[in-house]
């Protein structure tokens, strides 16, 4: 598995202290970027957390699921959590090092108490002692937050006193771009009660017990309770290792409401996708669960279609410009600024996913400006089923005639790509293996670059011949 050293450095570690004036929480961040340009140590805000605890559980689990493998737990990694400053509301986010789990914790306007939130995006070192500190939390005494550093931290200390280099997996940086694609595509489902939630989630098998890796499983909303069934019915919600929603037990006794995200199934549908949204006293807790334990959210295509296009590169690079750090971005907003349909607003902000720019609320449907430290080049690069499809249309081994196109492989094997309703089947093991579960295979993706190509080249000669009649 491809992977780079992502090195970070803190000017001095996170920590929980106590004062005369009570106690304060000092997240200290990295090099990243704001509105101004990347700056080593940005400040995001100080003031006070209305709910500390349930503010000090969140963090606790965005910081499990960041040092947490569901699948082969043997293997440990830990990348620290990443803050956005959105103006309204800080985000901390992390992903797991199996790359099947997604966490966000958004402590919105009435979780915060100060000074406003600033904007951009960097890493917060979260080590061990500040995690000990932080479950040791057991009052609601007032908390001061500050994210960043001190003025007088700036004006004391001559450079970074902690640093760390983690190792950075080229499936977590696609996992992140997936992990949103799919959430895009998610509707809300279930709306659960605090005490049916604690109950429902103190049921599910815990890491490491019988049957907790038996594959997923198939909840129906029956009143404001889930119910199991043993398949997919229409309706249904699924849960894929089910052990991969411990994190939420660090906040069941602060929580209000659980809801429950995912797309729409039909009979005997194949495992899916899932976000799980606990509801907090001004702020939300979400994990967003990959199909399978043993299956990341790198593999899964969402973002193929997007990346295979010239044109949502250059509708990216526009759109791009026009980011402001919002909280929600409003796709309407920006096809009136950009003058580009919805639609390939939408697959530009899928672009700009892949490279960490843009992630997703399914609580607010709805996109929100960030800037992880990756690179969208990088990750074309290291996908190899899209590399495929462009050597395959670079060979010339893609021919298209109206719905049917055929696709002669490396092999010399030729597979038939088929249009249904403008689903593209094929004939390849690949196909036969996942049916569009995945992503398209990558004949089925050579022929839609073919086939946008063309259309591109006729769009071009129709307005060409349009200017040449206008001008005789």
């Amino acid at each position: 598995m491809t992977r780079s050293l992502q090195a970070v450095a803190y000017r001095r570690p996170s920590a929980l202290d106590s004062t005369a004036d009570g106690r304060r929480l000092g997240l200290e961040t990295s090099r990243g970027a704001t509105p101004t340009g990347t700056a080593d140590h940005p400040r995001f805000f100080a003031g006070f957390l209305t709910a500390p605890q349930a503010a000090s559980a969140g963090l606790l689990a965005v910081a499990d699921v960041a040092a947490a493998r569901y699948y082969q737990r043997q293997l440990r990694a830990s990348l620290d959590p990443v803050v956005t400053g959105n103006g309204d509301r800080l985000r901390f986010e992390s992903f797991s090092g199996c790359g099947g789990v997604y966490a966000r914790l958004d402590v919105l306007t009435a979780g915060l108490d100060g000074d406003e939130v600033g904007h951009g995006t960097t890493n917060v070192d979260v080590n061990n002692p500040l995690r000990e500190a932080l479950s040791r939390i057991g009052t609601d005494d007032p908390l001061h937050l500050r994210v960043g550093p001190d003025d007088l931290t700036v004006t004391t200390l001559d450079g970074p006193v902690v640093e760390k280099k983690v190792p950075l997996p080229d499936r977590w940086l696609r996992g992140f771009a997936e992990s949103q694609v799919i959430a895009a595509g998610f509707d809300l489902r279930a709306e659960l009660p605090a005490a049916e939630a604690v109950r429902f989630l103190r049921a599910l098998p815990k890491a490491g017990a019988r049957g907790a890796a038996g594959g997923p499983r198939w909840l129906v909303p029956a009143g404001r309770a889930l119910r199991p069934t043993t398949r997919a019915v229409p309706g249904a919600i699924c849960l894929p290792g089910p052990e991969r929603l411990i994190a939420l037990q660090r906040v069941l006794r602060h929580a209000t409401t659980l809801r429950v995200y995912g797309p729409a199934v039909g009979p005997g549908a194949a495992a899916t996708a899932s976000a799980w949204e606990m509801v907090l006293p001004g702020m939300r807790l979400t994990l967003t669960l990959s199909p399978d334990a043993s299956r990341g959210f790198s593999g899964e295509g969402g973002v193929l279609e997007a990346l295979a296009t010239d044109e949502a590169a250059e509708d990216a690079e526009l759109i791009s410009v026009l980011l402001a750090w919002e909280p929600r971005i409003d796709v309407t907003d920006l096809a009136a600024a950009s003058g580009l349909t919805p639609e390939r607003v939408r697959a530009a902000l899928v672009r700009l996913g892949t490279s960490g720019r843009v992630g997703y609320d399914t609580a607010e449907a709805a996109y929100f400006h960030r800037e992880l430290p990756y690179d969208s080049a990088r990750v074309e690069r290291h996908n190899p089923r899209l590399r495929s499809a462009q050597a395959l249309v670079a060979a010339g081994a893609v021919a298209v005639d109206g719905a049917l196109g055929t696709v002669t492989a490396e092999d010399g094997h030729v597979h038939r790509v088929r249009d249904e309703s403008g689903a593209l089947t094929c004939t390849c093991l690949w196909w036969a293996k996942y049916r569009g579960g995945r992503g398209p295979c990558k004949h089925a993706l050579a022929v839609r670059m073919v086939r946008r190509g063309a259309a591109a080249e006729q769009e071009t000669a129709t307005a060409t011949a349009r200017v040449d009649g206008g001008v005789r």
